[in-house]
This record gives structure tokens, sequence and C-alpha cells, in this order.
């Protein structure tokens, strides 16, 4: 069965850090782009990060340029979302979605999802 399951997730003070993970059972996720997204309240779900499967370049949505890093690894066929420097506006459900898009940062062209995580950034 293939399935992705998120991990991570929890309430974090503003300036905090927090990492995600990703980990993939049923396929490697060294054959696909991996993305992360966030949806939060009354918002559609947008693209934050995606790392390539074959170089390991990496792209990232303004938003959290500079504050948020992609990686991974083959081994533990997992990969993280290393979020630093949180804010108020960073709060939303994370989902990692594997796929081979054209665009990395639009979610229908991903074939598979997980189930999400919260990230809450609160005082």
């Amino acid at each position: 069965e293939v399935q992705l399951v998120e991990s991570g997730g929890g309430l974090v003070q503003p300036g905090g850090s927090l990492r995600l993970s990703c980990t993939a059972s049923g396929f490697s996720l060294a054959n696909y782009n991996i993305g992360w997204f966030r949806e939060a309240p009354g918002k559609k779900r947008e693209g934050v990060s995606s790392i390539h499967p074959s170089d390991g370049s990496t792209s990232y949505a303004n938003a959290v340029k500079g504050r948020f890093t992609i990686s991974r690894d083959h081994a533990k066929n997992t990969v993280y979302l290393q979020m630093t420097s949180l804010r108020h506006e960073d709060t939303a459900v994370y989902y990692c979605a594997a796929g081979h898009p054209s665009i990395w940062a639009i979610p229908d062209l991903y074939d598979y999802w997980g189930q999400g995580t919260q990230v809450t950034v609160s005082s």
C-alpha cells in the first residue's frame, strides 16, 4: 500500500522552530518530486517547498525562503522540512505530497498525499 505519513507538527511560539517529517511506505521517495504544502483555515492549499528526485534541487515559496529548509534521507525514505523563525502566519495544516509535477507548487499535479500535520504558531 502506498502511504505518506507526516509527523512533527505541534504548538510553537513565534520565533521558534519545528521539523516536520514525511515518511513513505510502499514506494521510494527517491523516484518522486516531494512537495510540502500547507492549508490555513479559509485559504487555499499553497506550495511551501519541494525537492527534486534526481539532483536534490529545491524550491521555496517566497514567504518561507530563508526560514525553511527541505532535505531528504534516502535510507529512511523520509523528507524533512526544517522550519525556523516561525510566524503566526505559518499556522496551518502541513501536507507532503509525491508526484512528477511540471510545476512544483500546483497541488493537483501530485499523485500521493499524506494526512497532514497541524502546525500552530502562537504565544
